[in-house]
């Protein structure tokens, strides 16, 4: 009698833990749908034949790449494109998407930091969301839903100075005769800022004295500032730094419908990407990590750090300013740039667009740099050949 009741509890709790987790996508897969037709657009040959790919995309030139009418839902993105990044800049080839006939579009960002790859760099890049395929980045993949009401439009503009060879990409949508009440509308913004230094010097771990204190979040390097109902849903954060010094002190401050101070407030950089103590080593889980880490004197040149709010979106109701401090108390120059991804109730106008020159990163600092700067300041000292570096 025992063991009856106790494997009736154990089928009992099964069934409530599944009845729970309906949400899951295992359990939705088993779910058959009504009134629902998938479709895809592609760059297939027209003619039956193997040349399938936009070909001699001219510098200068937009190409619409999909145009659907009637509500539904893309739901897979895949692109590859030749040359490659090393002789074709994937951060001047710009994607845009509008939603529902709109003029502007909600998605406006290059298609390297898109998907996960920063600068002109190409690397493989995995998380749930979005992945950058090999070999050696090769292919780039979105599985983001897109919802839309009345119709779906993606172009691209060649940015880079030169032909594209060739342009692949499959995207597949699902149509249907009306969206499901609460369907927002993705959107994704591309930042990028060179932060300014304080007055007093960057004074990281207070090596230059008392260290201050940013309560406004005045001067945060900004991930995204919204306007509307929606949730944020992630960001792929690219940092370019010229110094050896650590440059992730800077904490999270989110506000959220118009608050003067932040609902959240972080306590640095790698503890709001889920990492601790000043890490520099790949780390790729699905919903955070190290999508690239420097590989020079300690963190010198370029990272990659990513979050995906996947079950735990930031929830807002009119609006969601969601910014992150340079260094703290925002004393770091550092060359930033990031894509911020979220939904929101209607299409909305992105805060602002970035001109070809505009997107352009800093060159990298390395050690023949700072060999430079050591030898200008032991000119500046006057003291010959003996100077050691830790003199004051």
């Amino acid at each position: 009698m025992k063991r009856i009741i106790i494997a009736g509890l154990i089928a009992l709790n099964s069934f409530m833990l599944f009845s729970q987790n309906q949400g899951n996508e295992m359990y939705q897969l088993s779910q058959l749908k009504n009134n629902v037709r998938s479709r895809q657009v592609s760059s297939y040959d027209r003619t039956g034949g193997n040349g399938d790919c936009l070909s001699g995309i001219k510098d200068g030139e937009k190409v619409t790449i999909l145009d659907v009418k009637g509500a539904g839902v893309i739901n897979r993105i895949w692109i590859t494109i030749a040359p490659g990044a090393e002789q074709l800049n994937r951060n001047n080839i710009m994607m845009r998407m509008y939603w529902d006939g709109n003029t502007f579009p909600s998605v406006e960002s290059p298609i390297g930091p898109f998907f996960g790859n920063g600068w002109d760099e190409s690397y493989n890049f995995v998380s749930v969301p979005l992945a950058v395929s090999p070999g050696a980045g090769k292919s780039y993949v979105c599985y983001f839903a897109m919802p839309f009401a009345t119709g779906a439009r993606m172009e691209i503009e060649n940015q880079t100075g030169q032909k594209i060879d060739a342009f692949y990409y499959n995207i597949e949508y699902v149509e249907m005769a009306k969206l499901p009440e609460n369907s927002g509308r993705f959107h994704a913004w591309y930042n990028h800022e060179v932060t300014e230094a304080l007055p007093g010097g960057e004074n990281e771990w207070s090596l230059l004295g008392e260290a201050g204190k940013n309560l406004s979040g005045k001067d945060n390097y900004l991930f995204a500032d919204i306007k509307g109902k929606g949730q944020f849903v992630g960001v792929n954060y690219y940092v370019n730094c010229p110094s050896t010094m650590w440059y992730g002190e800077g904490d999270e401050m989110v506000f959220i419908d118009g608050e003067t101070q932040p609902s959240f407030n972080g306590t640095g950089t790698e503890d709001f990407f889920n990492m601790s103590w000043c890490p520099k080593e790949m780390y790729q889980h699905p919903y955070f990590g190290f999508g690239r880490v420097n590989n020079e004197t300690g963190w010198l040149g370029h990272t990659h750090v990513y979050r995906f709010f996947i079950s735990d979106p930031v929830f807002f109701d009119k609006s969601c300013r969601f910014t992150i401090e340079h260094g703290h108390n925002n004393n770091l120059t550092l060359d930033l740039a990031s894509v911020a991804y979220w939904y929101q109730e209607s299409p909305g106008k992105l805060p602002r667009t970035f001109t070809k020159e505009e997107r352009q990163p800093k060159p990298l600092i390395g050690a023949s740099d700072i060999h430079l700067w050591r030898h200008a300041w032991r000119v500046e000292n006057k003291s010959g050949s003996k100077l050691w570096g830790n003199e004051k």
